[in-house]
């Protein structure tokens, strides 16, 4: 699967590409990127149809190793833009870009 940093991934998100989070809410509540839309690891299964297969996903989670489960399984599910950002979340806030707290 490819990889990009959070400053590439900032980059595509203004191109049009969606950010998808997929760690659980309580993470998500606590901090995200901005932009990122939240779908969970733990529902994937049966809500990846709701993401679009006409426009770039970039996968994120807290450090890369779920999102990358996801978007493989994306990939093997008829999606064929799927991206991992490296580092996660946490490579997100270090590279000091947007984020939404606490909510």
């Amino acid at each position: 699967m490819k990889e990009v940093t959070p400053d590439a991934a900032q980059d595509l998100m203004k191109q049009g590409a969606l950010l998808v989070d997929v760690r659980e809410q309580s993470e998500y509540d606590e901090v995200h990127a901005d932009g990122a839309e939240l779908l969970p690891l733990s529902e994937l299964e049966t809500r990846y149809a709701e993401l679009p297969k006409d426009r770039p996903l970039l996968m994120i989670c807290r450090s890369g190793a779920r999102s990358a489960r996801a978007g493989e399984y994306l990939l093997a599910n008829g999606y064929d833009d799927v991206t991992n950002v490296a580092g996660g979340t946490l490579a997100w806030v270090e590279a000091d870009l947007p984020t939404v707290r606490g909510e």
